[in-house]
């Protein structure tokens, strides 16, 4: 068995057989020349249904997270669209957490919402909690971000795998804040990983995608071909600038986590800093439990201000920091949640409090990074 660099850097990037280029070419072709009708070279015909490039991603994705089978999309909305599709019915219902992506909540209350699928919210990170509400009323998904968007809370997978197993719920985890070179909860019991791949796998803010991962069989058929005829995929250049992306992903993600440690641990000694959420904290609540699955603590910090004004104001003074949706790329980014990447949850159980900045922690010079912080803070 292979270590998780070698998977980032050869899985599904064998040479080219042709030429004997190292790195694989980007296949650009819409349609593919069949030898006789439906005599096929490689399984591939059109665009949609398979690419080359595409495979081969999939294939690496597959490998970095310990499945059997990694599905690629054209956003993380898209990959989450399609395994919702494959596995609801009008009627089923999804337990979620109260602190996730404003993206996910809205795709399942205001797109799947109608359809007839219903959603409830409970505190992910207490086990507890999770078990009385399956028990309340059964889940077809417990949908699990761990560590959550924007707060940092950390929850249990293996326990939650175990809870969702008893009651007859599928497990899903959202990886995107950990990424595979942090944390693979397949190994954990989880039974599929999604990821938007736009974060940290692609690692550069120059592309959009997202991906499924899984095991069973018969489920990766159902996603792929709601990839296939709903058409959600992703392009080639898409698939290979996240190839390229993510073999660096694992020197990426220790600096991500030494650059979010140091930002972490400085901030919240900081007198205009009211909380910080990172779990690399001893003194946060999901720490022991982030130590135990997971090879580090990331590189997202939240902070929370005085109040919004202030907030806004930090937000809006960064100079290294740029102010942006998005996160998980090189450099470093400053969101205000409430107005930018979780409005849609405004007025919800899941809505940010309003004091709260996410912090994107790059992989600059630490100094530059704090200094940069520091000026922030003093505009105050």
């Amino acid at each position: 068995m292979t270590g998780f660099d070698t998977n980032a850097v050869h899985a599904g990037q064998e040479f080219d057989p042709t030429t004997g280029a190292v790195i694989p070419p980007v296949h650009f072709s819409s349609t593919y020349a069949q030898d006789g009708i439906g005599g096929l070279r490689g399984g591939y015909e059109y665009g949609r249904s398979a690419n080359p490039t595409r495979s081969a991603f999939q294939t690496q994705l597959a490998a970095l997270e310990g499945g059997a089978h990694g599905i690629s999309f054209a956003s993380g909305l898209a990959a989450e669209d399609a395994l919702l599709r494959a596995v609801l019915e009008p009627g089923d219902e999804v337990l979620l957490g109260n602190d996730v992506y404003g993206g996910t909540y809205r795709l399942i209350a205001r797109i799947l919402g109608p359809w007839g699928v219903k959603l409830r919210v409970v505190e992910m990170s207490d086990l507890a909690a999770v078990e009385a509400a399956l028990a309340e009323s059964p889940a077809k998904i417990l949908w699990v971000e761990t560590p959550s968007n924007p707060l940092l809370k950390v929850s249990d997978i293996a326990g939650l795998s175990r809870l969702g197993r008893a009651a007859g719920a599928l497990v899903v985890v959202d990886n995107t804040f950990a990424s595979p070179a942090l944390q693979q909860p397949i190994s954990l019991g989880a039974d599929v990983v999604v990821h938007s791949t736009t974060k940290y796998l692609g690692g550069h803010s120059d592309v959009v995608g997202g991906a499924v991962v899984l095991n069973d069989d018969a489920l990766a058929e159902k996603v792929r071909f709601l990839q296939f005829a709903a058409g959600g995929v992703s392009g080639p250049m898409d698939a290979w600038l996240t190839t390229r992306g993510i073999k660096t992903l694992g020197i990426r993600m220790q600096r991500h986590s030494e650059n979010g440690q140091a930002v972490a641990e400085h901030l919240v000694a900081h007198p205009k800093v009211a909380q910080v959420y990172y779990p690399g904290l001893a003194t946060h609540p999901g720490h022991d439990i982030a130590a135990r699955q997971m090879a580090g603590f990331g590189g997202i910090v939240s902070v929370a201000l005085t109040d919004a004004a202030a907030a806004r104001r930090f937000a809006e003074s960064t100079q290294l920091f740029t102010l942006a949706e998005s996160l998980g790329g090189v450099e470093s980014l400053v969101n205000y949640p409430d107005a930018m990447t979780h409005a849609s949850v405004r007025g919800t159980e899941l809505a940010v409090p309003e004091e709260v900045v996410r912090l994107s922690v790059g992989i600059e010079s630490i100094d530059d990074l704090i200094a940069d912080l520091d000026q922030a803070l003093g505009a105050l």
